[in-house]
């Protein structure tokens, strides 16, 4: 059976898979809000079976399956149609899902072409993790939006942090504009959060995704001469706090080597709710 690209008469049926996982699903769920089902849209939705579909791929800048409940079989057979429609030329530039299906496709695609063949870097296991609340014997810290005012410092945080988290700089080869123009439409919007001492930027916190009641939070960071220090959860509890006067949940997943961020956020409040994978390109 073949995957077939889905448009705006398949945005009930679609809407109804995503609301399976709210939370893993967000992303997906955000472009669709934004139109991914429109006709010049530049990422697709594809969708299998191609009669009534039960799993999505969007195929975009990433990769991103949203599966619903299936048998290996099926997987393995909505994985392999999914890798012919993609077919052997690779745009994307990250998989990124559920850790068994991302990997799997991950598998499948390498097989088949070259070009998925040689990445960048696999991180296999990322808990995802959510809250709806802080605990209350947490101590709040000076959390507040970023603003305009603040940009430079915000923006030398965010390429930090980048360069530290997926390990290349993301104003090399002639990506500055872009990712400047990306962090000025974060901070101008009000996703940005963050402390501020002596105008500059200390800790930051984005709201990177939202749809809904859900946020996931993307770009933590707090400066290095402050790490080390207890006080990371403090600052990441405000920020959560603040997010959540405005959504129900907010999301994240986190490396799992990475055990310092996630003792921190387990102390914030953060529970396990599944396993993301990435690939890198």
């Amino acid at each position: 059976m073949r995957a077939r690209s889905l448009g705006t008469r398949d945005a009930p049926l679609v809407r109804s898979l995503l609301a399976a996982d709210p939370v893993a699903n967000v992303f997906v769920s955000s472009r669709v809000e934004v139109g991914l089902l429109w006709p010049g849209s530049p990422a697709t939705l594809f969708g299998w079976p191609a009669e009534n579909p039960r799993h999505l791929l969007h195929a975009g800048s990433n990769l991103a399956p949203v599966f619903g409940p299936c048998d290996e079989g099926e997987r393995e057979a909505a994985i392999a149609a999914f890798a012919d429609a993609l077919g052997p030329q690779r745009l994307c530039q990250a998989i990124v899902g559920e850790s068994g299906v991302a990997l799997g496709l991950h598998r499948q695609l390498r097989r088949r072409s070259r070009s998925y063949a040689v990445e960048r870097e696999v991180r296999p296991r990322q808990p995802l993790m959510l809250t709806r609340a802080v605990p209350s014997e947490l101590p709040d810290a000076p959390v507040r939006q970023i603003g305009m005012a603040e940009f430079d410092s915000y923006f030398a945080a965010a390429v930090a942090m980048y360069t530290e988290e997926v390990g290349v700089d993301p104003l090399a080869g002639g990506g500055r504009a872009g990712y400047r123009t990306h962090c000025q439409t974060t901070v101008q919007s009000g996703r940005a959060w963050g402390i501020v001492t002596d105008g500059q930027v200390v800790f930051k916190a984005d709201v990177g995704i939202s749809c809904g009641e859900i946020a996931q939070v993307q770009g933590v960071w707090l400066a290095p001469h402050l790490r080390g220090q207890g006080l990371a959860a403090a600052a990441m509890g405000a920020a959560t706090r603040r997010i959540l006067e405005s959504h129900r949940v907010v999301s994240l997943y986190v490396n799992d080597f990475n055990t310092r961020a996630v003792r921190t956020y387990l102390r914030t409040g953060f529970t396990v709710a599944g396993e993301f994978a990435t690939v890198l390109y």
